[in-house]
């Protein structure tokens, strides 16, 4: 089914619930009590896992956080799984948050049955803080500092793959000793010689012959 389908599905169904009066035991959201997970979908790519304590502790204190991000490039996807720690916090959050616009994107927020949070022993840092700490308050900001740290550090070490367009000061040496050695008198006659040999292979022949010249040498004896 398409999210966004699914999105106005969701809210159909609570609107129809509160019209009707249903009881909370025998709402739709009755089946999840036994899971306080939510799944988050249609996030903006530039949310921390910070941004998204902030905006959904509204209704509750989420205490773990699954930020998927791919394997190779680290960049998240879009979408995540958050655990509060008061199971009803999930219901609150699923009626007011499914279909609101967060920077532009409607975002899709619905319970999750059965969820298995990820493995300990991952080489990620906030995923063994997250699951060490959990995802209070508390550990906030010190995710929002470990993004920061990670966001400068890769913009540092592309600086540094890029070329650097400055001369290095032994290139600007090595100009310098060149242009004194040609300056020199000696490479300056050295070069008017090669001059003078370059003008006279560019004479034409007729002047270079034997004829030509003993008619020169005539002419300067008398």
């Amino acid at each position: 089914m398409n999210p966004l389908t699914n999105t106005r599905k969701i809210n159909e169904l609570n609107d129809r619930e509160a019209q009707l009066n249903i009881p909370e035991h025998k709402s739709w959201h009755a089946q999840y009590t036994e899971s306080a997970w939510i799944f988050i979908g249609g996030l903006p790519f530039e949310l921390s896992e910070g941004d998204v304590i902030c905006i959904f502790s509204q209704y509750g204190e989420p205490v773990n956080i699954n930020f998927i991000r791919d394997k190779k490039t680290g960049k998240f996807k879009g979408y995540c799984f958050l655990c509060y720690e008061d199971q009803r916090s999930t219901v609150l959050a699923v009626d007011n948050f499914n279909g609101t616009k967060i920077c532009g994107r409607t975002i899709r927020v619905d319970h999750v049955a059965n969820y298995k949070p990820p493995k300990e022993g991952t080489d990620d840092e906030i995923a063994r803080m997250l699951a060490e700490k959990g995802c209070g308050p508390e550990v906030a900001k010190d995710l929002e500092r470990i993004a920061s740290s990670k966001k400068d550090d890769g913009g540092r070490r592309q600086r540094d793959r890029s070329p650097s367009v400055e001369p290095k000061e032994e290139d600007r040496r090595s100009g310098r000793d060149r242009l004194e050695k040609e300056r020199s008198p000696r490479n300056r006659s050295e070069r008017d010689r090669g001059e003078t040999k370059r003008d006279e292979r560019k004479r034409p022949e007729r002047e270079r012959s034997p004829r030509n010249r003993r008619e020169d040498g005539s002419r300067s004896c008398r």
